[in-house]
Parts: structure tokens; sequence; C-alpha cells
């Protein structure tokens, strides 16, 4: 290793005097545009921490000239937000389902609003796209026990159904085999009847005795037609849809013991406008709304 400098008879550049095996190290400078990136940026974080806040101390931090601060700039934007949601939070309030339609600002925000409060609340029970569960209704088709329109459905969530309001919808599914208001045998006729007139198979002659028992136990609800009756939420049992299942074992069970589901009052949670924005985007986006 040499340490002698000199000029490289090739490319007239001087050497380090650092030497390798033959091989000399130039002393190339480097270049300009790149050392002036170099001290700019030097400038700039010298610039920068003056201008905003960047050193630490013990207790504190500096501020910086310019008393810029990520803290204030969120909150600021946070107040724009509440005071935006606001505006559209008033106007849900006994908003139509045509005055939502029609104002695209208020659409947007009840949808996104009822998308996020309904997998606040409602998931747990009618699942991650309202597609339901026994014992609990699908809310992306058109079976409504107690009607499926925008008032409607608005009535069922703020009220509940045989929750603890004065409003709540109350309906009741007797428990014939249970309070002895039928015979065991009376209600297996029921059940072949039940089954009959929902398109499976059934036993034709318990099913007639079952038509009889029908019309004297269960037309005043179920109707005549066995069609369903909304005015108690009483379901079609002719449309093969079941909130708890539609064999013979699960009609037994619900004949026998009766069901008394209970659909909570949310309005006791939440608010107005929010109840608003729920029912929109159970009407309207879900895609099961009348």
């Amino acid at each position: 290793m040499s340490n002698k400098r000199e000029i490289d008879e090739h490319s007239g550049t001087e050497t380090t005097g650092h030497e390798w095996d033959g091989i000399n190290e130039l002393d190339t400078p480097m270049p300009r545009w790149w050392l002036g990136i170099f001290y700019f940026t030097i400038i700039w974080a010298i610039g920068y921490a003056i201008a905003m806040p960047s050193i630490p101390f013990l207790n504190s931090y500096s501020k910086g000239v310019l008393g810029w601060s990520d803290r204030v700039r969120v909150e600021k934007a946070v107040e724009t937000m509440h005071a935006e949601r606001a505006v559209n939070s008033q106007k849900l309030k006994g908003a139509s389902l045509s005055d939502i339609e029609n104002d695209p600002d208020l659409l947007r925000f009840a949808t996104e609003q009822g998308k996020v409060l309904f997998g606040d609340n409602c998931e747990t029970c009618h699942g991650k796209r309202g597609q339901g569960a026994a014992g609990y209704p699908n809310l992306n088709d058109d079976i409504w026990l107690w009607g499926g329109s925008f008032d409607d459905i608005k009535q069922t969530i703020t009220h509940g159904i045989r929750a603890e309001d004065d409003d709540t919808r109350m309906g009741d599914m007797l428990a014939f085999g249970k309070d002895e208001i039928l015979s065991a045998q009376e209600i297996d006729n029921l059940v072949q009847y039940v089954l009959q007139i929902s398109g499976q198979d059934a036993n034709a002659q318990a099913a007639a005795n079952g038509a009889v028992l029908f019309a004297d136990n269960c037309a005043s609800c179920h109707g005549d037609d066995a069609k369903g009756n909304r005015e108690v939420g009483a379901p079609d049992l002719t449309d093969k849809e079941w909130l708890y299942g539609g064999d013979a074992k699960t009609v037994r069970e619900t004949i026998w013991g009766g069901r008394h589901g209970v659909m909570p009052n949310w309005n006791v949670r939440l608010t107005d406008d929010q109840i608003s924005a729920l029912a929109f985007y159970v009407h309207s986006e879900l895609g099961g709304g009348e």
C-alpha cells in the first residue's frame, strides 16, 4: 500500500495516495449538484426545526415560530365534522323516505350512519348483512311480520316488539300444549294442517281434522286463509318462510310452547335521527324494504 499522492495519467485526476495491488484511488470530487442538495437539506432541517414543533425538552418541546399543531388541526376538523353532522342530524328528525332520497347530502349521511349503527347494534342478532338466523328475521327479503315500509321499520326500531315500552308492538303466540289449551293429538293434527297449507307432505286425514282446529283457534290471528295479519305480527303460514323453522318437529314445538321473541326498543339508546338513519339503512340498503 502506498500513501504517495500523484496525478493519474489516464484521467488526469490526483490520487488520494491509497493504492492496493497496483490500483490507485482517485480523489474525485463529489458532483456539485449532489453537494448542493446535501447542503440544502441541512439548511432545510435547521429551518424546519425553528419553524415547526420538533425539538424535545425534558417536559415539553419547542412549539416553533409558526405555532403549527396537528392536535389543534385535528380538533378543528372534528369540530367541523360535528357541525356538519348536526345539520344533517337535525334534517333526519322526522324526515320521510322521500325527504332522504331527494337530498344527496342527507342520503349519503343516512346511509353511512345507518351502516355504522347497524354494525354496532343489530349485527349480533340479525347477522352482518341482515340475513337473519333462527328466531331473528331476515331483513333482506320482503317477508315482514309487522310491515316493511320505512315508517313501519322505524316504529319497530323505536318501540320494539314485546319490549318494555308503552308503545311497543305486541303479539302473542299461545302455548297450546304447555297451557293445556289443546291435547297432544289435536296439536299433531294442527301440525299436519300447517304442513299441508305450506306445500309440504302431510297426512290428509290429520290435516282435515287440523283445519277445523285451525279455524277455531288460529284463524283469528293468522286469518282464515292463513296468510297472516300484520296488525298482530302473525306470520303467513303458506309462504314457506319460517322464523323458527317449518319442519314438523319445529312447528310442533311452536304450537306446543308458543313463541315470545323480543325486539328491544332502541329509543332508550339511540336518538331520533339515529333511528331514522338505521330505519333507512334497513329499508333501502339491505334490500328488504317495501
